[in-house]
């Protein structure tokens, strides 16, 4: 792997990390959110990724195509929950409200280690710009 790559690989994950910051801030944003049908209530969304390597399925390696692909953001198939409100504006004909499926304290969690992933990747990219410095200053 060229030293440039190093570049690639980390801002591929930059990218994914970013990816998965926005779709916590959206489940946040729509924790306590409530609909009339259950099929109208939030649904979370998880993004899903896939690490890319070069020359694993026999195929030519693609130069610079190492690192992490974004396929999609999915909605979670946990179940909407229903609570009886019949004042509730948005209660359907029996006074039920329908919520979403988002759980803040895992919502949490994912936004404390993408974060962190995230951060880690910036020192990556960092420490190589820092060695190839180095490795000029070394010419001087």
């Amino acid at each position: 792997m060229s030293l440039f790559n190093i570049f690639n690989v980390a801002g591929s994950g930059m990218a994914a990390q970013s990816t998965r910051l926005n779709t916590v801030a959206s489940n946040l944003a729509n924790a306590d959110s409530v609909a009339s049908t259950p099929q109208a209530a939030y649904r979370a969304k998880e993004p899903l990724f896939a690490a890319i390597r070069n020359g694993l399925d026999g195929k030519p390696a693609e130069a610079g195509s190492e690192g992490v692909k974004v396929l999609g953001v999915t909605e979670s198939p946990n179940a909407i929950t229903s609570r009886y409100e019949p004042g509730n504006p948005m209660a359907d004909a029996d006074g039920y409200v329908y919520q979403s499926n988002v759980n803040p304290v895992d919502e949490l969690v994912n936004m404390i280690s993408a974060s962190r992933s995230y951060q880690n990747n910036v020192e990556v990219m960092n420490t190589a710009r820092q060695l190839m410095q180095k490795t000029l200053d070394l010419g001087k």
